[in-house]
């Protein structure tokens, strides 16, 4: 009981104002630095066609495209929305983040930049010892 109710004053005081003046400014202040947004939790089923229609409504939308594995061609359940502006993406953002779209509750955040690539490793050819049999460091000597 003595918890629940200095918990209770600690929020009630004078102290609420300020939780509230700082938690508006995270809500309304810019955080994008570019108009292109990352949607994830995408249904399997939704494609190109339905994210553009879905982000449309909120502004002179350049690109929307869901990411699909390259062996099946099914989506991997994110995609990427690109705004002309930082304020229409800003929209977006607002009203699309924890939506339904096809079934499924999708999240909008802004997108990163892109990590580069680490280089390929190239592997060392197996040795041949001249006998038919080749080593294979995983597990020994095999034909």
């Amino acid at each position: 009981m003595a918890f629940s109710s200095s918990f209770r004053r600690l929020f009630a005081g004078s102290n609420n104002s300020l939780l509230s003046s700082s938690s508006s400014c995270v809500r309304h202040c810019s955080t994008l630095t570019s108009p292109k947004l990352f949607v994830s939790g995408l249904s399997r089923l939704t494609t190109n066609e339905k994210l553009q229609e879905a982000f449309a409504s909120f502004g002179e939308l350049v690109d929307a495209r869901v990411i699909t594995d390259r062996e099946t061609g099914r989506s991997k359940g994110f995609g990427f929305v690109t705004y002309a502006t930082i304020e229409d993406a800003e929209k977006a953002k607002k009203e699309m983040n924890a939506k339904f779209l096809d079934g499924w509750v999708i999240f909008v955040d802004p997108a990163k930049p892109r990590e580069p690539r680490r280089p390929l490793q190239q592997e060392p050819p197996q040795s041949y010892s001249g006998s038919g049999f080749t080593t294979n460091k995983t597990i020994g000597w095999c034909k």
